[in-house]
């Protein structure tokens, strides 16, 4: 299978599934070579083949699906982003929540992966703003509609180069290491429940104060999906909370359910006007 011949079949394929082919640039040969292995163990000789395929048999769709998941996760991912929720969203959404006599902050980390952005969250609570709010918990719900992921997230023991962009304290304080790999500490996971969930689907939940999701939904799912994730994802948002996306993305245009947190791009909020 060339690289032409997959990148044909890709383009064909994804907006099938609600995906953009634009989104896949980059990482399509991360596809490319899963879909080179299904073809070997379903006796297919190429692309072609596999397309009849898929056109006799409907439900052969859900399995190409899961091809296309692209996981790339670390601790930390784009610091800019986590330093401002640690300077001023956390302590913010914190505030509001103890001044409305909340005992418990709700966060969703939607399409968490292997649960990098979930525990990284739950780290930097305990570490840096806990000891502000005693009388306020943090409650983490990190989902994901791979298993194999979530199976990662919930065993909570990462490679080295997953850890690279963790301040040394954080390190030190939130991870032992276990054979090959860290292991996150009990007292961090404790604050996080993993859990399945299609982000295409209804929310698991009515009312969140933070919202992550970040380079799933406004990175690879077409636009009509994307208006529909926002508008979800607005509607369980407390008033006052706060949605974080990836670095390189942004709402869909014309989009007017949330605004900008002080102009930074991926931190949009719930106006409480």
């Amino acid at each position: 299978m060339s690289d032409a011949e997959c990148v044909w079949f890709l383009q064909w394929a994804l907006p099938r599934l609600g995906l953009r082919w634009a989104a896949y640039r980059k990482v399509c040969r991360q596809v490319c070579r899963r879909l080179h292995r299904h073809l070997g163990e379903l006796g297919l000789p190429d692309l072609l083949a596999y397309q009849a395929h898929l056109e006799r048999h409907p439900a052969e769709w859900a399995t190409l699906e899961t091809l296309t998941h692209i996981t790339i996760s670390r601790f930390c991912r784009d610091r800019g982003v986590f330093g401002s929720l640690q300077r001023q969203v956390l302590p913010s959404l914190a505030a509001h929540a103890v001044a409305r006599g909340c005992d418990t902050l709700d966060v969703w980390s939607a399409g968490c992966a292997s649960g990098e952005v979930a525990y990284t969250l739950a780290i930097m609570w305990q570490l840096e703003i806990a000891a502000e709010f005693p009388t306020l918990a943090i409650r983490i719900l990190a989902t994901d509609v791979d298993e194999t992921m979530l199976a990662r997230a919930r065993r909570g023991c990462y490679p080295a180069s997953s850890l690279r962009e963790l301040p040394d304290r954080w390190l030190a304080a939130a991870f032992s290491p276990d054979d090959r790999c860290y292991r996150v500490n009990d007292c961090f996971t404790e604050a996080v429940t993993v859990a399945r969930h299609d982000v295409r689907s209804p929310p698991p939940g009515d009312a969140f104060d933070l919202v992550l999701c970040r380079n799933l939904a406004f990175t690879y799912f077409d636009l009509d999906i994307q208006r529909t994730t926002a508008a979800r994802v607005a509607a369980v948002l407390r008033l006052g909370g706060v949605l974080v996306l990836g670095a390189h993305e942004t709402l869909p245009a014309g989009f007017d359910k949330l605004e900008r947190w002080d102009s930074n791009e991926q931190i949009y909020r719930r106006s409480t006007d």
